[in-house]
């Protein structure tokens, strides 16, 4: 299962070495490569040992930032007052560029999950910077997070939806900056700000949502919640939002509605990764086996089923969820 997994991940992936949302030849925008998405993608690979296609992803995301590098220049001078002037979430996958439409394009998080992904495994030796220019790049990176202030920076975070500020995207980015900090100058109370900020949300997702699947990546692969703040998060997500074939976003979420929230499926591996690193065995083996529930009869995952949980949408495989799927059967 764990091979087939990664052999389904492995279509996903481009030359370039970035990752589609879903299958290649999808008619959904899901051909595309998002920041977030690609990055989540590491984390399966990082736990299946594939260090080498790990590196060639975030050397990739590398390269689209200092692609762009003149933007970022631009939004440290002057806090960026429209969508356009922030960082981009997505991107062709074979040329790099920008793709220009207006949708929920600030989303912070992303930013707080790749320097979070690439101090990390700095950390424990696993080597993705090559050079002066990653180097610019990534210290750019902690300087733009400093300009759109963070903190208190209403972004359309991990959905992509109504702005607003979000507490998944300001831990996101206190934990990247405190993990860069080993590699990049960070001034402390550019963390501190982010903590005090994430403090004062936490356990709500935001002022519209007390409860949020997006919750979770404070968990995992964060974890920079307090065990009181876990408990709320996880108590909160496992009552009010997990379902027969997969979680729902939060509550009254619009997004492919049939008669109620879509099921996502990337939550179950989700939650059996949480109890995985809990030493919660019993819960863990509860949500690999909702996961495997959740497959089609090719062992892919799809990103949802609708309500009734037996239709699923046509983003399948969703990468994001494979990977999960894989870091929950080799972590």
């Amino acid at each position: 299962m764990l091979n087939k997994s990664i052999q389904i991940l492995k279509q996903m992936q481009y030359p370039t070495g970035l990752f589609a949302a879903s299958r290649m030849t999808v008619k959904t925008g899901y051909n595309l490569a998002w920041i977030r998405d690609n990055v989540y993608a590491t984390l399966g690979l990082e736990a299946a040992k594939k260090y080498g296609i790990v590196k060639k992803t975030l050397r990739a995301l590398l390269d689209i930032l200092l692609k762009h590098e003149y933007k970022i220049d631009w939004a440290i001078k002057e806090k960026p007052k429209h969508h356009y002037q922030y960082i981009h979430a997505r991107y062709d996958p074979i040329t790099m560029e920008e793709i220009w439409e207006e949708w929920g394009n600030k989303q912070n998080d992303a930013i707080g999950a790749f320097l979070f992904r690439i101090g990390d495994l700095e950390q424990r030796g696993i080597k993705i910077v090559r050079n002066e220019n990653d180097l610019r790049i990534l210290q750019k990176l902690v300087h733009y997070l400093q300009s759109i202030e963070y903190w208190q920076d209403k972004d359309n975070g991990m959905w992509e939806e109504n702005e607003e500020v979000h507490a998944s995207s300001i831990g996101a980015c206190v934990a990247g900056l405190k993990k860069i900090s080993k590699i990049v100058n960070v001034p402390n109370d550019l963390i501190k700000k982010g903590e005090i900020a994430l403090n004062k949300i936490l356990p709500r997702e935001s002022e519209t949502k007390d409860v949020d699947m997006a919750l979770l990546s404070l968990i995992y692969p964060y974890n920079i919640v307090s065990k009181k703040q876990r408990v709320a998060i996880l108590k909160d997500v496992e009552e009010k939002l997990v379902k027969e074939k997969g979680v729902i976003r939060y509550i009254g979420d619009k997004y492919h509605y049939k008669n109620g929230e879509a099921q996502w499926t990337k939550g179950l591996p989700w939650l059996a990764i949480i109890y995985k690193q809990l030493n919660k065995p019993d819960r863990y083996a509860f949500y690999m086996r909702k996961t495997i529930e959740a497959m089609n009869e090719k062992g892919e995952l799809p990103e949802l089923y609708y309500a009734n949980g037996k239709e699923y949408n046509e983003n399948c495989p969703l990468a994001w969820s494979q990977a999960l799927f894989v870091a929950g059967l080799s972590g």
